[in-house]
């Protein structure tokens, strides 16, 4: 009985020692996942947020993908552009000024972004998804931190993007609609909480 409490307290520990030994090894947004109050007053100080696309059914896009057809597209539902209509309307009654918004070329994106912030998205190529072609992953997300980088506030810079783009960039794997909103540090970001409309 005493030998099988001590390796039962021996696991115990080897658990808890390789956890703390794996923890810094995690990305900064799988650590520091603030508070949705944090996120807001980020925002309003000219943070970052990162959107997932609003509600669109399925995964991946349909074979025959085009940019620019969005019948070829995995589009938006009710529910989605609901979603997008709640985002802007957050933003709007806690009078978050936004600087840009940005949007990858799909059209789920697009129409998320031309709901919440109607007029405002412009096409920014570095958020495409690369869901199905991973190996263009590694530059996309280099160019996207470059974009990120030159952001200086002083209002919110707002991206709609993909699943895949948000977790290479954050190591977070958002929900439809989800935000998840960057402050500076240093010269990268940290995550400082999410949004979810």
């Amino acid at each position: 009985m005493t030998i099988g409490y001590r390796r039962r307290t021996l696991s115990t520990f080897l658990c808890a020692a390789l956890l703390l030994a794996v923890l810094p090894a995690l990305s900064p947004g799988a650590r520091a996942q603030g508070s949705e109050g944090r996120a807001w007053e980020v925002l309003a100080g000219g943070g970052v947020v990162l959107f997932r696309h609003a509600n669109a059914p399925g995964g991946g896009d349909p074979q025959g993908m085009r940019i620019g057809d969005c019948a070829t597209q995995r589009n938006l539902d009710t529910a989605g552009r609901d979603q997008a209509r709640r985002i802007g309307a957050a933003f709007a009654a806690r009078r978050i000024a936004v600087g840009a918004v940005l949007t990858s070329q799909w059209c789920r994106t697009r129409e998320t972004a031309a709901l919440a912030f109607p007029g405002r998205a412009e096409d920014a190529a570095a958020f495409n998804s690369f869901f199905s072609d991973r190996g263009a992953g590694p530059a996309q997300t280099a160019a996207a931190r470059a974009i990120l980088a030159r952001w200086t506030g002083p209002q919110a810079l707002v991206v709609v993007a993909h699943q895949v783009n948000i977790t290479a960039l954050t190591g977070i794997f958002p929900a439809s609609g989800e935000g998840i909103v960057l402050t500076r540090d240093g010269d990268g970001w940290q995550v400082a909480g999410r949004i979810r409309p």
